[in-house]
């Protein structure tokens, strides 16, 4: 391990590879109280999640859902929900999985917002989107899609007094590889120090179907490039991601650019600058 992998690790909280099966266990254990936790301390009963048919949200939906039937059991109060929600942009190419999805998780409520009218109406009224190329403006509506969907589930915890939880771990944190203020911003964000194989396995642990644990990972946020894999926008692999965080050797290649985004995407991670 060198001192930049040991120094980007220990700032993202990295959990070490589990050793066995009871590390596993021990891990899940650990997640579940720190959600239940999260909402005691708040003194309140709901969690909201967006489903994408990813093995990210996948998986955090579960343990969301667990965790709030664990709650009414320990307390009593039939108020402790877990309200899952789709939020495509017209109609998702992968839909079939997010519905695979929403069977797995079986949330105790499920909402679907579909965030075309509102993505079309914004961008339709920022004049600065106009001139831009056509794969720059697919960008930037890309991470208005991003925020749009997290407003979504701001609005409906706020119509419940939830909390809403996020999806961010190890493996896309040190790749920057969220939308500043959209699916970065949550209350809670359980998957935190993960890395991508170890959310892989706890969704095998939990029981999550084989195609979905190991789909390949997608933000589908352009529509120039429906679906385009997570790993062809970082230029490395996750298993190469993970190794790095985890202290393994990666090639020199993978090794420069997983630095080198980690130290230009630094400003995601951290608060607003202030005098």
């Amino acid at each position: 391990m060198t001192n930049r992998q040991a120094e980007i690790a220990a700032a993202l909280g990295v959990v070490p590879p589990f050793s066995d099966e009871a590390a596993l266990l021990a891990e899940v254990a650990r997640r579940k109280a720190f959600i239940k936790q999260c909402l005691r301390n708040a003194g309140l009963n709901v969690l909201v999640l967006g489903i994408s048919g990813g093995v990210d949200s996948l998986t955090a939906g579960r343990l969301a859902q667990l965790c709030v039937e664990e709650l009414r059991a320990e307390t009593g109060d039939a108020s402790y929900r877990f309200i899952a929600v789709r939020l495509p942009h017209n109609v998702q190419h992968d839909e079939d999985d997010a519905q695979d999805s929403l069977r797995f998780i079986r949330a105790d409520v499920e909402d679907c917002v579909n965030i075309a009218a509102s993505v079309q109406g914004l961008s339709e009224q920022v004049s600065h989107l106009q001139p831009l190329s056509a794969a720059r403006r697919d960008f930037v509506v890309g991470n208005i899609k991003a925020r749009l969907r997290m407003v979504a589930q701001f609005a409906i915890a706020n119509a419940h007094n939830g909390l809403v939880i996020g999806t961010d771990h190890a493996a896309e944190a040190v790749m920057g590889f969220f939308t500043k203020f959209g699916d970065g911003a949550c209350d809670l964000a359980p998957l935190s120090g993960l890395v991508k194989g170890q959310v892989r396995a706890i969704a095998q642990h939990l029981g999550a179907p084989e195609h979905l644990v190991f789909k390949v990972p997608t933000a589908d946020l352009e529509e120039l490039r429906p679906g385009k894999p997570d790993e062809e926008a970082h230029g490395v692999s996750y298993a190469q991601i993970d190794a790095f965080l985890h202290g393994q050797p990666v090639s020199d290649a993978a090794y420069a650019i997983i630095v080198r985004t980690y130290d230009n995407s630094r400003h995601k991670r951290e608060l607003p600058l202030a005098p």
